[in-house]
């Protein structure tokens, strides 16, 4: 893997793939570069060189206790200017929400892709301690509690799901980046209403969202779309229950780039 050095000296891991426009993958709660894989080989079959990251606090990136959304905002960016300066950017779940806030900020982002963000607007807001809680789990080396505490509380997910994720072989791996859960929660918490500067970003805006998904993430984009002029709602078919479909979801890219 590559490396560049964030704001705050955060070293940030990433990958690239193929040859072309460079898109930057930027994942959602306990996503990882590898998890990104796919969507990058498909990304680079049409043309693009694709780049993965290991957001802070997972993989092969450092962390920084007390880590900010403005933090992260400042990892993309660094990793944007990393990879040639300016980027498409492709954000899923939280890293979509984290996209279109860095480019709020001013990242050097050319066009956005936000898939399946799920922004409340003031509609089942999610708690805003549960980041602190979530540390004070992480502190006292209760990782898997702070895992399936995120998972029950944050993503919502039903109990007899998070009880199965938790006897399977992926359990170990969750546990293992569960200080990002801390950062996934503040960014929810902050961000959960997109303010006035990300309705109004420049950048030409494309939502994406599956038709077979979650509730939350339909209205969430659905709003979405509605709040921002200039975006573009397209509904993938191929992407189901909040996985995106890397052949389709590289090809509207394709398209739209």
């Amino acid at each position: 893997m590559e490396t560049t050095t964030s704001v705050d000296g955060t070293v940030i891991a990433f990958e690239q793939a193929g040859e072309g426009a460079p898109v930057v993958i930027v994942g959602g709660a306990f996503s990882k570069a590898a998890d990104g894989a796919a969507l990058a080989a498909a990304l680079a079959d049409v043309g693009f060189r694709a780049i993965t990251v290991d957001r802070r606090g997972r993989g092969a990136s450092g962390d920084k206790r007390g880590s900010t959304p403005d933090d992260e905002a400042d990892d993309l960016v660094a990793v944007i200017e990393a990879v040639g300066g300016d980027a498409i950017v492709l954000g899923h779940s939280s890293g979509a929400i984290l996209a279109l806030y860095a480019a709020s900020r001013g990242a050097p982002i050319r066009t956005l892709f936000l898939s399946e963000p799920p922004f409340h607007f003031g509609v089942g807001e999610p708690d805003p301690g549960l980041a602190d809680r979530l540390q004070r789990l992480v502190d006292e080396g209760r990782s898997a509690d702070a895992v399936i505490t995120f998972q029950l509380e944050a993503v919502e997910l039903p109990r007899e799901m998070v009880d199965a994720i938790r006897q399977s072989d992926a359990f170990p791996g969750l546990v293992a980046v569960a200080q990002s859960t801390v950062y996934d929660a503040r960014l929810s918490a902050q961000l959960s209403t997109p303010p006035v500067g990300m309705l109004s970003v420049s950048q030409p805006v494309t939502i994406l969202r599956g038709e077979q998904t979650f509730p939350l993430l339909v209205a969430a984009a659905d709003r979405l779309a509605e709040e921002m002029d200039a975006a573009e709602l397209v509904i993938v078919p191929e992407s189901v229950m909040h996985r995106p479909d890397p052949v389709a979801t590289a090809r509207v890219i394709r398209q739209r780039a």
